[in-house]
């Protein structure tokens, strides 16, 4: 089983943010949170192996850091785009599975990664995580890794529950992972992982810029009603 991470361009990073946070504050942001999501996924010793699929130097210069694989995307066509390209290039390798993380998940833990390769099932098979208002899917686990087709997106939790069904297949799912679970995506998302705490580089990041005094004050926070 292969992680794959796509990372879009950082510049265009976590734009839902751009209320509360100026263009360099979101791309800091941005690079801290994916540099704790590789760090877990190094660390998950059931992993085959790591890829990035981006066409970001930074990006690519993180994955190096980390000894992980690069997929270069010749263009930014969004996160289905970015993970139908890698589970191609696992299938031409024939590597026999995938299992997708978003950059944007920094609670995510290594123990998670390995829960959720445990119970996976014999091929063909599907483990899914749904974000943490089960709407989105932050993670899918595929042998194949071309089981089925891709929609990532904000609502993509039950068109993923779809394509299994059509294919008979009983999907395996996470309701128990939060740090998987917990995108993020928004102000209020934000929020909600600093009321949490903890001590990844996101958490160090956000105390040390001043952002996560702001937002935990009671100042008004645009994005959050």
């Amino acid at each position: 089983m292969w992680a794959v991470l796509p990372a879009k361009d950082f510049r265009n990073a976590k734009k839902r943010l751009s209320p509360a946070l100026t263009p360099q504050e979101r791309q800091s942001l941005f690079a801290v949170m994916l540099e704790d999501v590789l760090e877990a996924a190094v660390n998950a010793p059931s992993l085959d192996g790591v890829m990035i699929v981006t066409r970001d130097p930074q990006a690519a210069s993180l994955a190096r850091k980390y000894n992980v694989e690069v997929n270069n995307e010749p263009t930014n066509d969004g996160q289905s785009a970015a993970v139908t390209r890698a589970a191609y290039q696992l299938n031409q390798t024939r590597r026999d599975g995938i299992l997708t993380l978003p950059g944007d998940t920094p609670n995510l833990r290594s123990s998670e990664i390995e829960a959720i390769i445990a119970r996976h099932p014999p091929a063909p098979a599907m483990s899914i995580v749904p974000s943490h208002d089960k709407l989105g899917s932050n993670c899918i686990a595929l042998t194949p890794p071309d089981l089925i087709p891709f929609h990532f997106g904000h609502e993509s939790f039950q068109p993923h529950l779809d394509e299994a069904a059509k294919r008979q297949i009983e999907p395996v799912v996470h309701l128990d992972l939060p740090g998987i679970g917990l995108d993020i995506d928004t102000p209020a998302d934000l929020v909600r992982f600093l009321k949490e705490g903890g001590k990844t580089r996101t958490h160090q990041y956000l105390r040390a810029s001043g952002i996560a005094e702001i937002f935990l004050s009671k100042q008004h926070i645009p994005g959050i009603g």
